[in-house]
């Protein structure tokens, strides 16, 4: 009887913390489920503040079509996500890798400058950058849209911090056996660290299919358009429909929300240093 009244004690104690959560969770989802309904409304409902289902799907659809290269810019989105988080990965693993595992003073003096790169404004570097990759006759191509992203000081520090959960004693064992190091980086470090991985995956693919001020600068031609950038035209008019600019936003939104539910799990590994 005593730990019945306990038990219903501590759960009326815990009342305010259910509450104060479902409060919090609902503010959180509220803006997904209000662009979501907002794609089903025309302009003029959106407009007035209604919350609930249209039936202007398939009209904001076909508008959106019309006006803008949907699958085009969501194939180049891809695209470009997708191989810059490829090359991302490899380069920035193998920097963390070399600064953690065969570090010395020279290194560490080497990785503390570059992690003030860190401090130095993305738009202090867009000249120059622009006009390197201009240059190399790279505007509007997927080298000129991820070269200046391929390498962060962010992932290679992140790599290099769950580096140092690596177990050495395998590399020396690897060793022995006649691995070269550039087997035992692909053949053992990539999948203890895949955890790492899956975590830097998720943050480069969304930080690249986000990006809208160096895609708007280094593709001129809208024919290479991205997501972020044809949601931009799509606000950039005299009047603007909000139906179908929800519509391109809920489009935009997809595939990153994918991604991260697929790896959300070892995305947390991966952000908290987990080595399996």
């Amino acid at each position: 009887m005593t730990k019945k009244i306990k038990g219903s004690h501590i759960q009326r104690r815990l009342i305010p913390s259910y509450l104060f959560l479902i409060l919090v969770s609902f503010i959180s989802v509220f803006p997904l489920y209000w662009m979501i309904a907002a794609a089903t409304n025309p302009s003029v409902e959106v407009a007035r503040g209604r919350i609930w289902f249209g039936t202007y799907l398939l009209d904001n659809f076909q508008n959106l079509l019309a006006r803008q290269d949907l699958w085009g810019a969501m194939w180049h989105s891809f695209l470009y996500a997708f191989v810059q988080t490829v090359v991302a990965m490899l380069i920035c693993s193998l920097a963390g890798y070399g600064f953690e595992l065969y570090h010395d003073k020279q290194k560490d003096l080497v990785f503390s400058i570059l992690l003030l790169a860190m401090m130095v404004p993305q738009v202090a570097t867009m000249i120059p950058l622009y006009k390197m990759i201009s240059g190399m006759k790279m505007l509007n191509t997927v080298w000129g849209f991820m070269l200046p992203a391929i390498s962060t000081p962010f992932l290679i520090m992140m790599f290099r911090q769950n580096s140092r959960n690596f177990p050495v004693d395998i590399m020396e064992a690897a060793r022995i056996d006649g691995l070269s190091e550039i087997h035992i980086f692909f053949r053992m470090y990539m999948p203890i660290m895949k955890s790492t991985y899956a975590a830097a995956a998720v943050i480069t693919f969304m930080n690249a299919w986000n990006a809208y001020l160096w895609p708007k600068v280094v593709l001129t031609d809208n024919r290479a358009q991205t997501m972020p950038m044809l949601i931009a035209n799509l606000s950039a008019g005299y009047t603007v429909d909000y139906g179908m600019l929800m519509l391109g936003v809920l489009f935009c939104s997809i595939p990153t929300m994918i991604v991260f539910f697929i790896l959300q799990k070892q995305f947390a590994e991966g952000i908290t240093g987990a080595v399996k």
